[in-house]
């Protein structure tokens, strides 16, 4: 069985410094580390709706922005059953080995609101300076999921 997620890169402008929302993940039985909002699409649940829905849980905040929502495409069942929608994403991951076999999808967003206290098995969610996220990955203290979409993020934003 292969868990489908998806992943908010929730950013905004400090001071003419990118910060983005990171969140302490806090699963029992789980080591503690700090990741990007997000989960798993429910059955049938778009993939907007989803990470809406997320982001809310884990950290009290409203996305007001999702970058490419307003482009995507969402067909009714005409000659088929399906109902579809199609939007383009930030980027895409796919464990290849681990204890969990899932694959997500991350979107750039804009949010607001005021953060949770704790939220669906996270706490401190807070805006983290690029600086900050930099040293969390050197010091291993990074989502193993997201470590790779950070280092992207990074690279091509920074």
């Amino acid at each position: 069985m292969i868990h489908v997620n998806v992943r908010g890169i929730i950013e905004r402008d400090n001071n003419n410094q990118k910060e983005i929302v990171i969140q302490l993940r806090k699963r029992k039985g789980e080591p503690e580390c700090f990741e990007l909002p997000g989960g798993r699409i429910e059955e049938y649940e778009s993939i907007t709706e989803a990470l809406r829905r997320e982001v809310f849980e884990e950290t009290g905040l409203h996305l007001k922005h999702i970058k490419n929502e307003k482009e995507q495409i969402h067909t009714k069942p005409q000659i088929s059953s399906f109902e579809m929608q199609c939007i383009k994403p930030y980027a895409a991951y796919q464990t290849l080995s681990g204890p969990v076999d899932s694959f997500g999808i991350y979107f750039l967003c804009e949010a607001e609101g005021e953060f949770l206290k704790a939220g669906d098995d996270t706490e401190n969610a807070h805006w983290a300076s690029t600086d900050e996220i930099k040293n969390l990955i050197n010091d291993n203290k990074f989502s193993d999921i997201d470590k790779p979409a950070m280092l992207m993020y990074l690279s091509e934003f920074i």
